[in-house]
C-alpha cells in the first residue's frame, strides 16, 4: 500500500502547521476543534499527514495541556441547565443534557 500524499492546496509547511497547533493549543482549545480550525480556516485536510504526528503529540511535545474533557463536560452540562431552566419545553436540549451526564459517569 503506497503512502498517501500531501494535497497540492496546501502551502503550509509541516513546521507551519506544528506552530499553528501549539498557538491554538496555548488558547485552550481542544486537540478535536484545533483540527476543525486549521481545516475550515487554513486547508489543512489532515495533520497527522503532515507533520507525521497527530495533534495531540505535537501539544504534549511543546509542553501545552489541552483542556481536560471533564472540564469541557461541565461547562456543557451548566449552559444546558441553564437552557433548560429558561426553556422548559425544549426536550431536545433535556435529551442532551441526559446524554451528557452519561458521559459524565
Amino acid at each position: 500500500m503506497e503512502k498517501e500524499k500531501k494535497p497540492e492546496w496546501v502551502t503550509l509547511k509541516p513546521a507551519e502547521v506544528e506552530k499553528l497547533v501549539v498557538e491554538l493549543g496555548k488558547g485552550n482549545q481542544a486537540p478535536a476543534k484545533i483540527g476543525l480550525i486549521l481545516r475550515d480556516q487554513h486547508g489543512v485536510p489532515d495533520v497527522k499527514k503532515l507533520t507525521g504526528k497527530t495533534i495531540t503529540a505535537i501539544l504534549h511535545a511543546a509542553s501545552v495541556n489541552p483542556p481536560a474533557d471533564t472540564v469541557r463536560v461541565k461547562s456543557k452540562i451548566d449552559s444546558l441547565e441553564k437552557h433548560i431552566h429558561h426553556h422548559k419545553h425544549d426536550y431536545t436540549a433535556k435529551r442532551s443534557l441526559t446524554k451528557t451526564l452519561w458521559l459524565k459517569h
